[in-house]
């Protein structure tokens, strides 16, 4: 299929490349650090080699999150965005930019989104997992209350918000130790996203903001195939499940999620996921560098699955929800030149507010 859209591709700055060193076995750190600190070269060619005609680029994990002091994390994020920003700027017809926030200060996250969106035109926000802050054993999820003015703001702006993984805390990580395999993109990831995203939705954060978008990758963190159970489980009982939110837990699932296929290139699992959520709520991704993109193309192109639910989850879902019409619908000659909008981007920068 050609003209696919892909929003789960990370990038990284030589502040938090090395945070990736630990993905993978030292013997191919060259390579993965290589991917990661290319945008206008490799990456190109890839995405042209496999029929990818635009990627939302965000910040590598942890980053940001793993940042406990909340000035150095808003530092931190800025420097990320406006990197980024430029080299969107170079070929906006390629790229677009999901920002890194300072979680760690609700506030200051809620002004970067806004910034990010309205003077750097991001199209959302892609967020590491829960952040640390204070002390690097705290960690702070994003069902607290203390959040809840960021997800107005999230809301007002109209934009989607990715939870992307990261590893437990050392001190919430027991379950793993003699068993370090199963961190990692093997099993942690996806108990600790799914774990975050359960807690979003059973907060009541939904009721009081119902048009908030959260994406999740990797087909669901596992999410799709539990709806049923976190539901209904031991119905005979006169205690059913206890939260602040007022419908049942798939419901929002539904209504407030989108997932993704990054790094989990398997016919059955999405055909399951179309079952659970729908056709219209699955987005094509592959997860480079840290999956091929070859390999997360290949796949999809073939998998069996109708030619309309293939166009939807490669191109037209992501077009709808990050509204790109104003990117992908446009020729290269009717947009401004790579100059002149990188001209505009640094310019807008070197006015960003303190």
């Amino acid at each position: 299929m050609q003209g696919k859209i892909a929003l789960e591709e990370h990038f990284a700055i030589e502040q938090t490349v090395q945070e990736s060193a630990g993905f993978c076995p030292p013997e191919d750190w060259i390579e993965l650090k290589a991917r990661l600190l290319d945008i206008q070269d490799r990456r190109l060619r890839e995405m042209d080699a496999n029929g990818i005609e635009l990627m939302l680029l965000s910040l590598n994990a942890p980053a940001v999150q793993a940042v406990p002091d909340r000035s150095a994390a808003s530092t931190l994020s800025r420097r990320a965005n406006d990197f980024l920003a430029e080299q969107v700027a170079k070929r906006p017809s390629r790229f677009r930019g999901l920002a890194a926030l300072p979680m760690q200060d609700p506030d200051g996250a809620a002004r970067e989104l806004d910034y990010c969106v309205n003077s750097l035109g991001f199209r959302g926000a892609l967020v590491n997992g829960f952040s640390q802050v204070a002390e690097s054993d705290n960690a702070i999820y994003y069902d607290c209350k203390e959040f809840w003015p960021f997800w107005s703001e999230v809301q007002r702006l109209n934009v989607p918000f990715y939870l992307h993984p990261r590893n437990p805390l050392p001190k919430d990580a027991a379950i793993y130790e003699g068993h370090r395999w199963l961190m990692g993109p093997t099993w942690a990831f996806g108990q600790e996203t799914a774990v975050h995203a359960l807690r979003l939705m059973g907060s009541g954060l939904f009721d009081v903001y119902p048009r908030l978008q959260i994406i999740l990758g990797h087909m669901g963190e596992g999410l799709p195939y539990s709806m049923w159970r976190v539901d209904n489980h031991n119905k005979w009982m006169r205690a059913q499940n206890v939260y602040p939110a007022r419908r049942k837990i798939a419901d929002y699932f539904r209504e407030n999620f989108y997932i993704t296929t990054s790094g989990n290139f398997r016919t059955q699992a999405l055909i399951d996921a179309m079952l659970e959520i729908g056709a219209d709520r699955i987005l094509f991704s592959a997860d480079w560098p840290f999956e091929n993109i070859d390999h997360a193309a290949n796949w999809f192109d073939a998998a069996t699955i109708s030619e309309g639910d293939r166009f939807k989850i490669g191109r037209e879902n992501a077009h709808s929800l990050f509204r790109l019409g104003d990117v992908t619908n446009q020729s290269a000659a009717e947009q401004k030149s790579s100059r002149t909008t990188l001209e505009e981007t640094h310019e807008r920068i070197r006015r960003r507010p303190a």
